[in-house]
């Protein structure tokens, strides 16, 4: 019998009424501290508690004074953009001594604050943990020297402590992904795209040097997401002799034709023996031992700078939110916790056992056990060392297996950014794994024309950089064109389909699987990888493409609300992209800070629409100057974009103009977001293993053919929650609306309220979803088929 759940409470249970909570950012910057500094006040006054801003980190703590300030709803307005942080960071020496927390302590205390939300890496975390641990004694002291009164301990006799990650690195262990990561990587990638258009012109190669002094995923997932040639890393260094591969590699690349490379180098990149290895003496290897033209290029402190990535926006959002929640709910024996998100799922972990593993990574990199040192950075850094070194090296013809399959690969539906880097990825692991791989160009239309070649290792060079679908891609489905794609497939003897794209690829498998009862050319291993901007493909949280659109939507609302600053007050109404899904209308809401987003899957009247724009109105009549309101294109038939736009004129007429915007075909164009190359690299190369894995098991030696009909033989490789799943493509169609285009349950769908509470909307928050306090898995199971790839 199913347990109930005992969590499925809402947000109304929980009060912050007579509670304090302060927020400080601690150590080095990182974009998207803002966005959870906004949140953790938003939702802190949301639900009846005193907000305060720690100003200049520890350091304001222990000097007090009007480094401690009460903070209002209005004080967070217009920071979701801003990088850095606006409340000020600092190393504090002071804070480390004895008297230092006793100073901090009594500063806390005279303002009743014993909830700290703490924004920094492992060094600031630690510090709070242990001023935690001291707490009680501290205040003792304070007694004794007559600085509070005795009732005081009583009153204040826990300080409750919740951490976020806030660090460019993402050196910290238990998470995925820190606050900044994903925007220095947009940083890096910006120049790693800029440079190499000018290192084709000149046929150079380039070293670029990017931060990680003890961690190299920065290095890592930029080397992935560019398909740089080589990558040095301090986790995994290179074994003794790399210098002459290395330089055989380089040249190797050259010889077939391609006019520029690219080797990536951490800040704390070291060999073997401990001895680092700088970026100029990488450049002095290859200008000695080829010849090659050689420049250097430091990033240095652009990777810390500039404004949030959509995803550091949400993900600071949603974590500061998260906090919060975990204050209201701790108690005088709750360990320290670390929000975090794990897959797109919330987690709460004690704070001291990811210090802890953390600090165990170092020790193993100082023991040169760096293995171990991989292992225990966790999953996702481990699946990007294994999928970084299938791609990138390219094993000599005869180490190859051979296989004699034959498997095709094509895009089906609208063009997504990431789409070329699942491409690349494909062909790149299928070549490695022995088979012969095969292009398909415009989808099943140039299928069934016959639009299919050979595609070779060095054909896919310099794709993951590149926008839309270099294969062309259609809408077309197979049904009517089944017999000729029959004939193309016996013709090519193709053995295996993979099928990268949007809603019309999961309906073409579908067919294809129908199809199987007539052609025996359909019984083969058939795998889909979903790519569409739209992120409304049933069977996967996640789409490649869609971080890209997002991106694209919430650059594009900074602007227009910039380009109001200094006029009357303004409302903006933004029409986005996704058909019947309202994924980038409410996600891009959150990231952007919207004031409400209409969408079909929530439905929505007049009378909702009156109460946006009254709302909106109380707003504007206070310090607020500007209201942004998205629209999901499919939202209502008859509540068009131009009937917001003129209910609101007229409605806000005296108080404010409102201006209207639809983005268009922008949401779709630009060069992929790193995490959409990331991802799409990825989840395409788990594919196309899983491919290779069912052709060995359907392969008949007795009639030397593959034949495979059974439903598992055609699947959807989605993300669902912390895993990737390989679903059977006819098990999900009793998830699907297949009228609208939509998955019938949609996880996104939580966040909405999010966005309410954030825009001062009292609503009902369900936290039965939030973060449990988990253990950190020091030794993890082998690496399975429903692992994450993020």
């Amino acid at each position: 019998m199913a347990q109930p759940d005992t969590k499925k409470i809402f947000f109304e249970n929980l009060s912050g009424a007579g509670k304090a909570i302060a927020v400080l950012t601690s150590g080095g910057d990182a974009q998207g501290m803002n966005a959870a500094v906004r949140a953790v006040v938003r939702m802190g006054l949301y639900v009846g508690a005193k907000v305060y801003f720690i100003h200049e980190g520890y350091q304001g703590m222990v000097d007090g004074g009007e480094n401690i300030r009460e903070a209002t709803w209005e004080s967070v307005s217009s920071m979701l953009q801003v990088g850095g942080t606006v409340i000020g960071s600092a190393r504090c020496k002071e804070f480390r001594s004895h008297e230092g927390r006793l100073k901090a302590a009594h500063n806390l205390v005279q303002r009743g604050i014993t909830n700290l939300c703490v924004i920094g890496g492992d060094g600031s975390l630690t510090g709070a943990n242990l001023f935690r641990e001291e707490w009680s004694g501290l205040l003792n002291e304070l007694v004794e020297q007559g600085v509070i009164e005795a009732e005081s301990v009583q009153k204040y006799s826990a300080l409750h402590i919740v951490g976020m990650v806030g660090s460019i690195d993402n050196d910290f262990c238990g998470t995925d992904m820190t606050i900044g990561t994903d925007s220095a990587l947009h940083r890096i990638i910006e120049v790693v795209d800029a440079i190499m258009t000018t290192a084709q012109s000149h046929q150079r190669t380039f070293v670029l040097e990017v931060m990680g002094r003890h961690c190299g995923y920065l290095a890592l997932v930029s080397a992935l997401a560019c398909g740089a040639d080589w990558v040095l890393i301090p986790e995994m260094p290179p074994e003794d002799g790399w210098e002459d591969k290395m330089c055989q590699k380089l040249s190797a690349t050259r010889s077939r034709g391609t006019r520029l490379n690219i080797i990536i180098v951490a800040e704390g990149a070291i060999d073997r023996h401990g001895k680092p290895i700088t970026s100029s003496y990488v450049k002095e290897l290859v200008v000695k031992c080829l010849g090659f033209d050689t420049r250097v290029t430091i990033l240095g402190h652009v990777q810390r700078g500039g404004t949030p990535s959509a995803f550091d926006r949400i993900l600071a959002s949603r974590m500061g939110v998260e906090a919060v929640l975990a204050l209201l709910e701790t108690t005088a024996n709750t360990p320290a916790c670390v929000v975090s998100l794990s897959g797109n799922q919330s987690v709460r972990l004690p704070l001291m056992e990811c210090v802890q593993m953390t600090q165990e990574v170092q020790k193993a990199m100082d023991q040169k056990r760096f293995e171990e040192a991989v292992k225990l950075r966790g999953r996702s850094f481990e699946n990007n060392l294994k999928t970084y070194k299938l791609l990138a090296h390219r094993k000599p013809e005869s180490e190859l297996p051979v296989s004699n399959f034959n498997v095709a690969v094509l895009n089906v539906g609208a063009p997504a950014a990431g789409m070329n880097a699942a491409v690349r990825s494909a062909v790149r692991v299928g070549i490695s794994e022995g088979h012969k791989m095969f292009a398909v160009s415009d989808g099943f239309e140039g299928f069934y024309k016959g639009q299919i070649k050979e595609i070779k290792w060095a054909d896919v060079g310099g794709w993951t950089g590149q926008g839309g679908s270099l294969l062309g891609t259609k809408r077309t489905l197979p049904a009517k064109h089944v017999d000729k794609i029959a004939e193309q497939m016996r013709k090519h003897n193709i053995n295996a389909l993979l099928v990268i794209g949007g809603f019309e690829a999961f309906l073409s498998l579908l067919e294809l699987l129908m199809a199987r009862g007539k052609y025996d050319e359909f019984c083969v291993p058939m795998a889909m990888v979903p790519a569409t901007v739209s992120n409304n493909v049933p069977g996967s949280d996640l789409s490649i493409g869609a971080d890209t659109a997002l991106n694209a939507i919430t650059t594009t609302c900074d602007r227009i609300k910039q380009s109001a600053s200094g006029t009357k007050r303004r409302v903006f109404i933004i029409e986005t992209m996704g058909g019947y899904c309202g994924y980038l209308a409410t996600v891009g809401g959150l990231a952007a800070g919207a004031d409400a987003a209409y969408i079909y899957e929530e439905s929505f009247d007049i009378r909702d629409l009156q109460a946006n724009v009254e709302h909106l109105t109380e707003k504007m009549k206070t310090s607020i100057q500007r209201g942004l309101v998205l629209r999901n294109e499919n939202s209502n038939e008859n509540y068009t974009t131009d009937f917001i736009y003129q209910l609101y004129t007229e409605e806000g007429k005296g108080v404010f103009d409102c201006r209207k915007n639809v983005l268009g075909h922008m949401q779709q164009g630009g060069a992929p977001s790193p995490f959409d190359r990331n991802f799409g690299t990825k989840i395409s190369a788990k594919a196309m293993q899983w491919v290779s894995k069912k052709l060995v098991e359907t392969f008949r030696h007795d009639e030397g053919r593959v034949f495979a009909n059974t439903e598992d033989s055609c699947c959807l490789l989605g993300m669902r929650r912390r895993a990737l799943i390989f679903q059977p493509v006819v098990q999900l169609k009793d998830e699907t609306d297949f009228v609208h285009r939509i998955p019938k349950e949609q996880w996104w769908l939580k966040l909405r309220p999010l966005m309410k509470i954030l825009a001062k909307y009292k609503t009902s928050y369900d936290v039965s979803d939030s973060g449990q306090l988990e253990h950190v898995v020091h030794n993890r199971p082998k690496e399975s088929d429903a692992s994450v790839a993020m």
